[in-house]
């Protein structure tokens, strides 16, 4: 293989990765860290395609998503959990040894179910298509899995950088003017659900029982 092809295998790994690592750990921090990682990731993707295709908006993209994905949006998130820092993930619907094996499952159900996109994209970037699809899956599980309203925040985010990695991957890269309003409505996402759950954390709620127990 290339070292091109290397390279965005590498990081299109590390983004699939991250999105395990949010069900693996159990402190909060470490999962927003490993958010942050995934952006930077995501980022590389975009250049290295931006780079291999010549395209400088593509390269553009990169930046955009390193400085959203990678620093602002977990940025945001950290400044929350800052306040608790001690916050974890103590009592998940799903037990971390199982959420793993629910997590390679899901991999290889995307591998399974991505394959008439691989053929048809072909070449190393259709390769990696079901990295993409698997992080989507896995982070639609992590909000289901996860009581912490922080880690239903995450899942949503792992959600849009699966979504985001297969656009790169499927198309080369997405427009700078498509790429950038996606990333803004995501921040402005994140900024109003970092306010809630800093109003929430100050209130004493941040498990999904507690506040299913004020609607009921």
């Amino acid at each position: 293989m290339s070292a091109f092809a290397n390279s965005l295998a590498s990081a299109a790994v590390v983004v699939t990765v991250g999105a395990v690592v949010v069900l693996w750990r159990h402190r909060l921090r470490s999962i927003v860290a490993a958010l942050s990682v995934q952006g930077v990731a995501l980022a590389a993707t975009a250049a290295l395609l931006g780079i291999h295709e010549h395209d400088r908006g593509l390269l553009a993209v990169a930046g955009l998503v390193l400085l959203v994905k990678a620093a602002v949006v977990p940025g945001l998130l950290a400044r929350v959990v800052a306040a608790n820092p001690g916050a974890r993930e103590s009592d998940p619907l799903v037990n971390v040894p199982a959420s793993l094996v629910v997590a390679g499952l899901l991999t290889l159900g995307a591998f399974v179910a991505a394959r008439p996109i691989v053929a048809l994209v072909g070449g190393p970037t259709g390769r990696l298509v079901p990295l993409g699809l698997a992080t989507v899956l896995i982070g639609f599980f992590a909000m289901v899995a996860r009581r912490r309203a922080m880690s239903q925040v995450v899942g949503l985010l792992l959600v849009d950088n699966g979504i985001a990695l297969v656009a790169f991957l499927v198309t080369s890269g997405v427009p700078v003017i498509v790429e950038f309003g996606s990333t803004l409505d995501v921040l402005f996402g994140v900024v109003v659900l970092r306010v809630l759950l800093a109003r929430l954390s100050a209130a004493g709620f941040s498990d999904l029982d507690q506040l299913r127990s004020l609607h009921d």
